[in-house]
């Protein structure tokens, strides 16, 4: 049994959890998340809470089984509360600014590069170098956010490039002079 399988889902007020099967539909003030949950899961709802257990004590069954749990509570977070990151910029001349929903970053290269966001994603740009990433599905934000830091990933010797807000650099010395 997984440990934080086991844990039931409350549910808000404001969050409407259809089940059929192991499709799952939530709908909430921010939107409607639809997710099919793997297979070796059943997935019940009683009196405002989501129990979702093990068909099996099969490794694949109790491998999915938290799997399946915080997939379906980040689904009732996200149509709740939303989701977001945060990403920094930083370097001389990099800067990002959003035209449109478009976001169009200035990361030291010959050419502007442009980032469409998926439906459901939305970027905000404060400071030309601060960067925010919200939408309601969890991963998709996340994705999102990993593929605009791989523009220009942070370089270890002087800081560099694009990282999440927050995250730690490890920092390498330079060479060494000729004594």
């Amino acid at each position: 049994m997984s440990r934080i399988g086991k844990k039931p889902i409350p549910v808000p007020e404001k969050v409407a959890v259809t089940l059929d099967g192991l499709l799952v539909t939530v709908k909430g003030p921010k939107g409607e998340l639809t997710r099919t949950l793997p297979e070796g899961v059943t997935i019940d709802q009683t009196d405002g809470l989501i129990i979702v257990s093990a068909d099996s004590e099969k490794r694949k069954s109790r491998e999915r089984h938290g799997l399946s749990r915080t997939l379906v509570a980040n689904m009732i977070e996200g149509v709740n509360n939303g989701y977001s990151k945060q990403l920094e910029i930083v370097g001389v001349g990099s800067r990002a600014q959003v035209k449109g929903k478009t976001l169009v970053v200035s990361a030291g290269y010959s050419h502007p590069v442009e980032v469409i966001p998926p439906e459901g994603i939305t970027f905000k740009v404060e400071n030309n170098t601060n960067v925010l990433v919200s939408g309601i599905d969890k991963e998709l934000v996340g994705n999102e956010a990993a593929k605009i830091r791989a523009i220009r990933p942070p370089e270890p010797y002087k800081g560099k490039g694009i990282k999440y807000l927050g995250e730690r650099i490890l920092r390498k010395a330079g060479k060494s002079g000729k004594k």
